[in-house]
């Protein structure tokens, strides 16, 4: 029996006879017209590898190309601070974008041509085998790729072209200080978010009304089963009406009373089985709009947060950490229904919290 070097079962047989038999190209083990393999194609030299001085130019193209990513970096850090983005300026924003743009662009971009540069005109390029073998390394292959490691290092200069190595390590360092900067975009500048969030348009006797027609509801229109999306009476006609809107959405549902679990000190915050509760996630802020009629849990469809409607929207499965925050209601004279109070705790992601 012929055994291959695995320690597997005979693939072709053992004599003559049996080997030059014919048989059904598609079942036989080894193709009569297989493709040989060509081998490597002939080596050809550089440029690079032959003129020592065209070497040490594109040494210095590698090393000039990682210094003008370096500058990208700054220049996006410092454009983001000399072109700030003014309130109802779209002048501003276009600047900003911009220059920002450019910086970030060239950081990118020269960052990525000079390390393609350095692998095409200074690395080591012959072309070599790696073998795969299907067992754990050993101490003689865990050597072995040290030395590999070494090879690749004396290879390709990194610790001999010591500009190369230190304007590369230099642009790798620089190329995300531009997006840490611009994170701080991200939160309200020279506000405490915090703060922020925990105050809404919601306050008492504020009227709940319609999203988007802003048309006040009665308590009788809440319906058992039946789910409202809601925003505070007067926000269309707010001066910043997408930011107030942001924080003050709420749904509304109506249960039978019978099925909330009310906690102490927020017996009167439903009426007659409606209750509203904050739109805004606790996990990042995705709008909790979906509501299951049958089981009264509301879903986030962004990262499938579940809160139950009957104990006070507590978090049931998903990545939020804390219950939607409950508006506490009732009806003023008129029948429609209207605020208690703000919400007495910060609406949003969980994070606002961590002061």
């Amino acid at each position: 029996m012929a055994q291959d070097e695995n320690g597997g079962r005979e693939l072709t047989p053992a004599s003559s006879s049996e080997a030059h038999r014919t048989g059904d190209p598609g079942t036989a083990v080894i193709i009569r017209d297989a493709v040989e393999n060509p081998g490597f194609p002939p080596h050809r030299p550089r440029v690079t590898d032959l003129d020592p001085r065209k070497e040490r130019r594109a040494e210095r193209t590698v090393y000039t190309l990682f210094y003008l990513s370096i500058a990208g970096s700054v220049w996006a850090v410092a454009a983001y601070l000399a072109f700030p983005i003014v309130d109802g300026d779209p002048g501003s924003v276009r600047l900003n974008n911009l220059f920002i743009g450019i910086g970030g662009a060239l950081a990118l971009l020269a960052i990525g041509i000079g390390a393609v540069h350095w692998g095409k005109a200074l690395m080591h390029e012959k072309e070599g085998v790696d073998l795969r073998h299907p067992v754990r390394g050993s101490e003689a292959t865990t050597e072995r790729a040290a030395e590999i490691f070494r090879q690749a290092d004396e290879e390709s200069g990194f610790s001999r072209r010591t500009l190369v190595r230190n304007s590369l390590i230099g642009a790798l360092i620089a190329f995300p200080l531009p997006a840490v900067v611009l994170f701080r975009g991200l939160a309200p500048e020279n506000e405490d978010p915090v703060e922020l969030l925990s105050n809404t348009m919601w306050a008492k006797g504020v009227r709940l009304t319609r999203d988007p027609t802003g048309t006040p509801i009665k308590a009788s229109d809440v319906t058992l089963g039946s789910a409202f999306h809601v925003i505070p009476e007067g926000l269309n006609e707010a001066e910043n009406m997408l930011e107030e809107k942001a924080k003050a959405a709420v749904l509304l549902m109506r249960l039978k009373p019978e099925d909330l679990h009310v906690s102490k000190g927020r017996e009167n915050w439903n009426y007659d089985g409606i209750v509203a509760y904050s739109k805004i996630c606790t996990h990042v802020g995705c709008p909790v709009a979906l509501y299951e009629q049958q089981t009264h849990h509301l879903l986030c469809p962004c990262h499938q947060s579940q809160f139950d409607i009957t104990h006070e929207a507590q978090v049931i499965f998903g990545p939020a950490k804390r219950p939607l925050p409950q508006l506490p209601i009732t009806v003023d004279a008129d029948g429609y229904l209207v605020a208690r109070s703000d919400f007495t705790e910060p609406v949003g992601p969980s994070f606002w919290e961590r002061h």
